[in-house]
């Protein structure tokens, strides 16, 4: 039996419709789900629109699938808000997560014409669908930049972008690995392309997304510095190129002769982020090491050991690219030589 349901609104309320040839089998199914209901005026069952009868009848997350009016206009909204931004020259990543963030938003309000979505709207949100799905903080503040940035751009908004309020922060302290662990998840690696990979990132404290973008162009040798360009925050930077890694680049570009990018995936395109991280894994998999390990620990690992040889704050700041100092002043709560120098009060007592 043929049938398609999507997201109508009936009364006001936002429901699921259910569509399909009368069936006298059917229709005694859906009776006994719960909410079910017939509606005379819309010839149409619906039931409440909860996860549980989304997944039931793989209704998916599209601003399209919303019955009445409001959905093209919510498409043309995203579309200009998509467009704002690029404008702003927001980063190709910043523009795909805050337009995907107003979609789920607006979503979510499909009963709701935009104009009248308030800041009660927002919380109502954040309580049953991020709270309660028991999404991140780091998410939740994505929302609500998304929808400070969203609603400025639209006129007539009840919602006051200045009253919008940001999730308390979980601050955890950045995971760092020995320098002897490095070695022995970059010594353990046969495939001197996976090698080179690992060792560049940890060696400049780069970012994933910054490696698999990285051109043959930006490795001067000459002056042994790498350029990294339109990193986050649409900033470039200089990093100091090491004699170690440039070594493994050479043996490595004689061995797969890449033509643009620096380390190519197939057909000579862009190198994937995941394919990334299967390297590291296997790395770690092999030197032994069993706990968690990311590649953003090797940018950790770099900050922090340059810190414990005595680099200078203001230096690795410049290195890593961060914005404000205050941002890279967490290695200072992680760093092996600062904590060292503390002394335990129990080591000062005469025990027995």
């Amino acid at each position: 039996m043929e049938w398609n349901a999507k997201i109508i609104e009936h009364k006001g309320e936002q429901r699921i419709g259910v569509y399909f040839e009368k069936d006298a089998d059917l229709i005694a199914r859906i009776k006994k789900l719960k909410g079910a209901t017939w509606s005379q005026t819309k010839k149409v069952w619906h039931l409440p629109n909860n996860e549980e009868n989304r997944e039931r009848f793989k209704i998916g997350v599209d601003i399209a699938d919303v019955d009445g009016g409001n959905a093209n206009d919510r498409q043309k909204k995203l579309l200009e808000f998509s467009r704002w931004l690029k404008s702003k020259r927001y980063s190709d990543s910043t523009v795909k997560t805050y337009t995907e963030a107003i979609r789920i938003f607006l979503l979510f309000n499909a009963s709701k014409v935009i104009s009248d979505i308030t800041n009660d709207d927002l919380i109502v949100f954040n309580n049953d669908y991020i709270l309660k799905k028991n999404l991140s903080a780091s998410y939740q503040n994505q929302i609500v930049n998304g929808v400070k940035l969203f609603f400025q751009t639209i006129e007539h908004a009840k919602l006051k972008v200045d009253l919008v309020h940001r999730p308390r922060r979980y601050n955890p302290l950045p995971k760092v690995l020995a320098k002897e662990e490095i070695a022995a998840i970059i010594n353990a690696l046969d495939n001197i392309k996976h090698k080179s990979m690992i060792s560049l990132i940890y060696s400049a404290g780069l970012r994933r997304s910054e490696l698999v973008n990285m051109k043959l162009s930006d490795i001067n040798s000459k002056r042994m510095q790498i350029s990294i360009k339109q990193a986050k925050g649409r900033k470039d930077r200089i990093v100091p190129l090491s004699k170690t890694v440039l070594e493994f680049l050479r043996k490595y570009f004689l061995a797969y002769r890449p033509k643009v990018y620096l380390f190519e995936g197939q057909g000579g395109h862009l190198y994937s982020e995941r394919s990334l991280a299967l390297v590291l894994k296997k790395g770690c998999d092999l030197a032994g090491i069993k706990k968690p390990v990311n590649l953003h620990m090797l940018r950790h690992s770099y900050a922090t050991h340059l810190l414990e040889t005595g680099t200078d704050l203001r230096y690795i700041q410049e290195l890593l690219g961060h914005k404000s100092s205050r941002t890279t002043e967490i290695y200072t709560h992680v760093s092996l030589k600062s904590l060292q120098k503390i002394a335990s009060p129990l080591d000062q007592l005469e025990i027995k």
